[in-house]
């Protein structure tokens, strides 16, 4: 995946290559697993069976998520053998990672995504970064992002509130993509209050009733979104959402983030999640934010079987 050149060079950028356990760190930020999880979510159709691979947050630059690598993420996931294939956002690099780091024109990362193939399509959603690159569509505070604009032109439909109704085996089930929460900054008049105080003040174009409002059929629903956040008000009638942006924490010591970017804290960070008999699986991602470094939180591809035995992490 990367040289002892490159490796040694990253390891130089982020000032910490004077240790063992920072060398490590750094490496584990290019091992990608794979991450399995099989389940019978509720409201599901008896005899429906569905794989999917979920990619989030790939963060493309250069050399940390490199054209290159993002080339061998996709064959692999090719070769995974599944239904559909889910993107969760956050294509382009972080504004702190920026820093330290080459930018990748979105033309280039759309043009490896668009030759993900499955059977049932790939389907996308927006990230925050994805909404905060473009300082016009900030000023604006309206798309379309350029990101946005790049998945559409190789062929990858981006669900903004939106529904669409698929179906396998004659069996039907409802995707739905959710618009970004924090797709906006604070306002001027936010901002303050946004710094000193650590509030997540961000502004959303998100709708989640307008979004199952187009379900018009019991079928069973999986919402996917950017962020967990929205967990606690989907309604019972989703079988499944499917979020990324936690990065598992990034940082993990002893199965504990000590940061993790949501409003609940910890709550969401990473993994299968049950509340109120509604589940949520959150990816640890592919990239990274802040800095090129991941510990006990390795990138992941994650593949989802719906409609087989309960289970959980493989």
């Amino acid at each position: 995946m990367i040289s002892r050149r490159d490796l040694l060079k990253l390891t130089g950028v982020a000032g910490v290559g004077s240790t063992a356990l920072s060398g490590y760190a750094l490496a584990e930020a290019f091992r990608e697993r794979v991450t399995s999880y099989t389940l019978t979510p509720p409201n599901w159709t008896p005899g429906l069976k569905l794989k999917f691979a979920v990619l989030a947050d790939l963060h493309v630059c250069e050399p940390w998520m490199s054209v290159e690598r993002l080339e061998v993420i996709v064959e692999q996931t090719n070769k995974l053998d599944v239904d559909a294939i889910l993107l969760l956002g956050d294509y382009v690099v972080g504004h702190r990672l920026g820093k330290y780091s080459g930018r990748v024109s979105n033309g280039a990362w759309a043009t490896v995504l668009g030759r993900l193939k499955a059977p049932l399509g790939v389907h996308a959603v927006l990230g925050n970064h994805d909404w905060w690159e473009s300082r016009d569509v900030q000023k604006k505070r309206a798309g379309p992002t350029p990101a946005g604009l790049a998945l559409q032109v190789v062929g990858i439909p981006v669900y903004e509130n939106n529904a669409v109704r698929l179906e396998k085996d004659g069996r039907a089930f409802w995707l739905a993509g959710l618009g970004d929460q924090w797709a906006f900054w604070p306002r001027n008049d936010e901002y303050d209050e946004f710094v000193q105080g650590g509030k997540v003040a961000y502004h959303g174009v998100d709708d989640l009733p307008a979004t199952l409002r187009q379900v018009t059929d019991n079928a069973p629903v999986i919402l996917m979104a950017h962020e967990p956040d929205i967990f606690p008000k989907v309604y019972e009638r989703v079988s499944l959402t499917i979020a990324g942006h936690t990065h598992g924490g990034q940082v993990r010591i002893f199965g504990y983030a000590p940061i993790v970017p949501s409003r609940f804290g910890s709550r969401y960070a990473y993994g299968h999640i049950v509340e109120d008999k509604r589940h949520m699986i959150v990816s640890g991602g592919l990239g990274c934010s802040s800095l090129p470094i991941r510990f006990g939180s390795p990138p992941e591809i994650v593949v989802i079987e719906l409609g087989g035995s309960e289970g959980g992490e493989v």
